[in-house]
């Protein structure tokens, strides 16, 4: 059974468990009622940080533009362009085995694509998650419904798998941020 998460737990992912390699991170939402005249496209991208939560460059920047990190490690399974439908909207696959050892974290993200222009803002999806499942089983592990915390903003950093010592854990973070893909990337070091 899955461990619901709230804002800000944390949970042990690898500990007592060394046979869990690889991951599937499925990430979902739902338009509400919306009539902007302009369809909802949400981006899923993951970015592979450093000790210092930046990345050590632009091939760290896993998304529709850039589906695999060189190293095999994560792997973007592909843009979704309405979000339609039920289940997992976007996935991506990590390999733990495979990710560099100078990879600290990896934190996933979505983004409203083109939001300024087609005036769209996370206040206006509903039912965003977040989920971790086994791939080697497919049970899912982690689940974490992001609630509705959010009006204006245009990304949302959802959450993280991160290394401690020789485990991975995963931490729930549901940190909105306005100016969308943007502004993440420049926080994280992209350059745009």
């Amino acid at each position: 059974m899955a461990v619901n998460l709230t804002k800000g737990q944390k949970v042990d992912l690898t500990k007592g468990k060394p046979e869990l390699k690889k991951l599937i991170i499925g990430l979902g939402w739902d338009t509400n009622k919306y009539d902007g005249g302009s369809d909802f496209d949400l981006d899923a991208a993951a970015f592979l940080l450093g000790a210092d939560g930046r990345v050590t460059g632009d091939s760290d920047f896993v998304f529709y533009g850039n589906l695999s990190h060189p190293s095999g490690g994560v792997t973007h399974l592909g843009d979704n362009l309405t979000g339609d439908g039920e289940g997992d909207d976007e996935q991506i696959m990590v390999d733990l085995s495979a990710v560099p050892a100078s990879i600290a974290k990896i934190d996933f993200t979505v983004t409203i694509y083109d939001a300024g222009t087609r005036r769209q803002n996370f206040g206006q999806v509903d039912n965003a998650f977040i989920r971790v499942v086994d791939e080697s089983t497919n049970t899912e592990l982690i689940r974490y419904d992001l609630g509705e915390d959010f009006s204006i903003e245009t990304a949302v950093v959802v959450g993280e798998l991160y290394r401690n010592g020789a485990e991975w854990k995963f931490n729930a973070i549901g940190s909105g941020f306005q100016g969308g893909l943007k502004a993440l990337c420049e926080n994280f070091g992209v350059n745009v």
